[in-house]
């Protein structure tokens, strides 16, 4: 796998999968009971908009560049704001914040998360960005694997009912990448029934996801939600038009919120074209 996150950072993939992030984030530490976070592919945790690799694509102009510009006033995507003018307080104004970040900022001390990457030079950052924080614990390794391997969460002698599973793989594998995440899901929620789960996948052209979507809603999962961002018409295979997030087991009116939030990004971020979707697969009983 030759994936590098730091050519994306910050673009309108990113914006999408971070607002839906941070709001799962307070919907667990809502409750006061410790919560257990997982994420399969973490990259290195923390990129620099001004460096090399963010330059060359120049993505995050259309991402969160424009979004700091027009500022949406809708909570969900405040709230990411909040988190993003943090991280350049600490790190940087060229700074932008991984979702291990997110995670370890958005989560309580109670709380506990790991983080998983595979290519060593990028779990190496990743390990160092997190050193000083004992509630994250970093694993290079296949993150797919880490689901059968630490599902359900325990560390220590605590063990955690609650919690999330983000999966946010590079889709080196493409379509293929869809069957790989179906069955990392079924895995993951039978070993950990209450707990949810978070796929971000692209969108190239819209009508070839009819698939993954039908076995998405068979799932055995109280619920499934579909949450996608269309930045322009996903007419192109040869360009990520737009992302999505599947919220598995997703937090009561979770739907409620989002809707204005993608409202918001479509308005911020999208061309002519652009559109946003909220859809219950499975609807929740």
């Amino acid at each position: 796998m030759n994936y590098r996150h730091a050519f994306h950072a910050g673009n309108h993939a990113d914006v999408l999968k971070h607002v839906v992030l941070l709001a799962l984030c307070d919907a667990l530490t809502a409750k006061p009971a410790p919560c257990f976070a997982l994420d399969t592919h973490g990259g290195r945790g923390l990129y620099k908009l001004d460096g090399e690799s963010a330059q060359k694509t120049g993505e995050a102009q259309d991402g969160i560049a424009r979004l700091v510009a027009e500022s949406p006033r809708d909570p969900a995507v405040q709230r990411y704001l909040t988190a993003v003018r943090a991280c350049r307080q600490a790190h940087g104004s060229h700074a932008y914040p991984g979702s291990p970040w997110l995670l370890a900022h958005a989560l309580r001390e109670q709380d506990h998360i790991a983080a998983c990457e595979l290519l060593p030079e990028e779990a190496a950052v990743l390990s160092d960005n997190f050193a000083r924080d004992p509630r994250v614990s970093v694993h290079a390794r296949d993150g797919y694997a880490a689901i059968k391997a630490m599902l359900p969460p325990k560390h220590g002698a605590t063990r955690f009912a609650r919690g999330l599973v983000l999966i946010d793989p590079p889709y080196e594998a493409q379509l293929d990448e869809f069957d790989i995440a179906i069955k990392a899901l079924r895995e993951g929620l039978s070993r950990w029934p209450q707990g949810m789960f978070a796929l971000w996948y692209p969108i190239k052209q819209g009508r070839v996801l009819q698939a993954f979507q039908r076995k998405a809603a068979a799932i055995d999962a109280k619920s499934a939600l579909l949450l996608e961002l269309l930045v322009r018409p996903d007419d192109s295979p040869l360009r990520m038009n737009g992302s999505g997030m599947l919220i598995l087991n997703a937090p009561w009116q979770f739907d409620v919120a989002m809707r204005p939030a993608l409202a918001a990004l479509q308005a911020a971020l999208g061309e002519a074209g652009a559109s946003s979707r909220v859809a219950w697969l499975k609807s929740p009983a």
